[in-house]
């Protein structure tokens, strides 16, 4: 009977019994698992894990039905998933024990927490434990395979086109972000699956506490986004719905919400016991979906072959299990591996001053820069607040971008810094550059956690797979009385979050540099842009006009620039000093220099993730004196941890403190231009820094 590949009937279409079977065995391996994980629970819940179990049927029905051309983005309970596109209990236990050949993480991160790029199966980006954040990357694959098809550099899969599933907790749903990703789904039409799943809990809160509606209600306000409600615990029901949604997605491209409920039968995680709170457990346990599906089975192949399965499953997760437990665990040797992906770009390469051309602003010369990417990569596109063919920028920094390179490639967003910049990791999963703009540095924070959850930390904790290789481009600093919203630096929050390069770039020539550069490597770079620098308005900036290098110039990460040199009689008589800036910072710097005739070196960092640590300390046990210049304030800042750093590494060669010219500490910059002159940096009190160093 086993070989007998009958029909079952089914309430919308008849499944093959071979599917059903299969879906049985799944479903058992995953309970089987869950139990095996309860039992050794002394060793298993070391690292905190989650199951499926419950949530198991709608897991199998999708997993089992997508192709190596699809993406997947399970949770933390979606084991069952994992299982259902073809990994191994072995590959999956792995991870419950952080241990080495964890095929997800390398035993960086937790159990079901997974990312893959394997071509016999879908595809998953990195997946974080913070709830509902997956929405945003997830939905920017489904972007970025819609942008690859209307461009024609999508590959041709003969009609049977990638459908994107992002997986998500209906408790998650409350989430912002979530909502974000929604409407831009809903918005452009992505070819996109959100299955929720709904069991009522979020921790220890349930749904009477923590929801006005559920998602089936919520989604309503999202015009173009389709759901289906479905009993998540029929297999036959979830199967068929999922069928028929994958179908339209393949040929109409167009977003659904699949809406599963499903009970939680087993704890919230290792470390949450559901004893400790639930008072619904035996309601629970009714709604299992694991007898629906055996009784399905034993119906069509008969008690004995249900046996069989159950007593084959448990064989093949008890060795399993005992093989991942005794596994190697991951070597600290390798703690510091997939920091950054390899860049090509380790050397100045092209003409920085071209002969013949005219100087221009730094604006144009980040317009030149974009220009010449657009023009040459079609894997590039740039969006943001704005930036589309209207504007082009409200510092016109995008102008003339769209006309050129149309609306598909060129476009701007709604008013959500979390999806411009958490977005990026899908599009640079699917193979594309995305350029992005938050619109000013005051409004990053919205995107901050997508930038340090998501972005930052893709890389590493994917074990290598999946690097984001996109440009975060920021306008940045206080200019023309911006007030507290749009004058702020950020600088000392973005170089405190690892796995990703920060420029600030003080000239147009190394802005265009600086934005190849970046391009070109495949990590996540921030680049702040300088209001006050982008058309030297500004009496004193006009160094930064500089003449527009040619198409072929780099500059690589973490080289400084040495803007004015001390003479060397003044450095051989020890009467001279050092100032270490960047930014608008240099030309205070320059400004005061010139009471000091030959006695001061200026360097200007130009990156400051990583920074030039060479030239700094050669610097400074050059002169012996030193001083930092910023435009933030001084306390707990990037500045002051470069002070520290330079005491440290240079402290007997030093002849004074290293002395720092910062900003007034205010919780934010006033409006009031008088009041905002007060508190900025300015040449008069560099000078005033500079006197006090050379005199120690």
């Amino acid at each position: 009977m086993a070989n007998n590949i009958k029909k079952l009937k089914s309430k919308v279409q008849t499944i093959d019994q071979s599917k059903i079977k299969e879906a049985f065995r799944l479903m058992g391996t995953a309970k089987t698992m869950a139990e095996i994980y309860e039992e050794n629970a002394k060793v298993t819940s070391k690292y905190v894990h989650a199951t499926s179990r419950g949530h198991e049927a709608i897991q199998i029905a999708m997993g089992m039905q997508l192709k190596p051309q699809d993406w997947v983005s399970p949770y933390y309970r979606d084991d069952s998933i994992l299982l259902s596109i073809g990994m191994r209990p072995y590959d999956v236990m792995l991870q419950v024990f952080a241990k080495k050949d964890d095929p997800f993480s390398g035993g960086r991160t937790y159990y079901s927490h997974p990312s893959l790029k394997e071509e016999d199966k879908p595809k998953i980006i990195h997946q974080s434990s913070a709830t509902g954040m997956q929405a945003i990357p997830t939905t920017g694959v489904a972007m970025g395979i819609q942008y690859k098809e209307k461009v024609g550099i999508a590959e041709d899969f003969k009609g049977d086109n990638p459908v994107v599933v992002c997986s998500l907790g209906d408790a998650s749903c409350t989430e912002g972000e979530v909502s974000e990703a929604f409407q831009m789904a809903a918005l452009k039409q992505f070819p996109i699956i959100y299955l929720v799943q709904d069991n009522e809990w979020d921790i220890s809160a349930n749904a009477a506490e923590i929801r006005a509606q559920d998602i089936t209600h919520y989604a309503k306000g999202f015009n173009g986004l389709e759901v289906r409600t479905i009993d998540g615990t029929d297999f036959e029901a979830c199967y068929n719905t999922i069928a028929e949604v994958i179908s339209i997605i393949r040929k109409e491209r167009r977003p659904f919400l699949i809406h599963a409920k499903v009970p939680l039968l087993g704890h919230h995680t290792s470390g949450v016991r559901k004893e400790w709170y639930r008072d619904d457990l035996e309601e629970a346990a009714l709604k299992d979906p694991y007898p629906k599906l055996r009784k399905l089975v034993e119906d069509a192949f008969g008690i004995a072959e249900v046996i069989n399965i159950e007593a084959s499953v448990r064989t093949v997760v008890e060795e399993e299990f005992k093989q991942a437990m005794n596994a190697e665990d991951p070597s600290p040797d390798s703690l510091t591996d997939h920091y950054f992906a390899p860049t090509p770009i380790t050397e100045e390469k092209g003409e920085r001053s071209p002969v013949g051309k005219k100087p221009t602003v730094m604006v144009d010369s980040a317009l030149f820069a974009m220009t010449e990417i657009l023009s040459k990569h079609k894997e590039a596109l740039l969006y943001g607040q704005d930036v589309g063919g209207r504007l082009g920028g409200v510092f016109r920094e995008a102008a003339t971008l769209a006309q050129k390179f149309g609306d598909e490639r060129v476009y701007n967003t709604p008013i959500q810094e979390a999806f411009i910049i958490g977005s990026t990791v899908g599009m640079s999963a699917v193979g594309l550059k995305p350029i992005v703009e938050v619109q000013f540095a005051d409004y990053i924070w919205p995107g901050l956690n997508q930038l340090f959850t998501e972005v930052s930390r893709s890389y590493y904790l994917s074990n290598g797979k999946w690097p984001v290789s996109a440009i975060i481009r920021v306008p940045i600093g206080a200019y023309g009385s911006g007030g507290p919203y749009h004058s702020s630096s950020v600088e000392s929050v973005v170089t405190n979050i690892r796995g990703i390069k920060v420029a600030y770039p003080s000239t147009g020539a190394d802005l265009k540099g600086l934005l190849k550069s970046a391009f070109y490597d495949p990590n996540p770079v921030v680049i702040f842009e300088h209001k006050g620098l982008y058309w030297s308005k500004i009496k004193g900036t006009e160094g930064a006009i500089t003449v527009e290098p040619d198409e072929d110039y780099v500059i690589p990460f973490g080289k400084a620039r040495t803007v004015i040199e001390a003479m060397p009689e003044k450095v051989q008589a020890s009467e001279s000093m050092v100032i270490i800036t960047y930014g608008r910072g240099v030309y205070w710097s320059a400004e005061a220099a010139e009471a000091f005739p030959g006695r001061v070196e200026i360097i200007d960092l130009r990156t400051l993730s990583p920074i030039d640590e060479t030239a700094i300390f050669d610097a400074v046990k050059k002169h012996n004196r030193a001083m930092l210049v910023t435009e933030e304030s001084i306390e707990a800042t990037f500045t002051l941890a470069l002070a520290g750093k330079i005491q440290k590494n240079c402290f007997e060669y030093l002849d004074a403190p290293v002395e720092i010219i910062g900003s007034v500490d205010t919780p934010a910059i006033p409006l009031n231009s008088i009041l905002e002159a007060a508190l900025l940096t300015n040449a008069d009190k560099v000078r005033v820094g500079i006197e006090r160093t050379l005199n120690y």
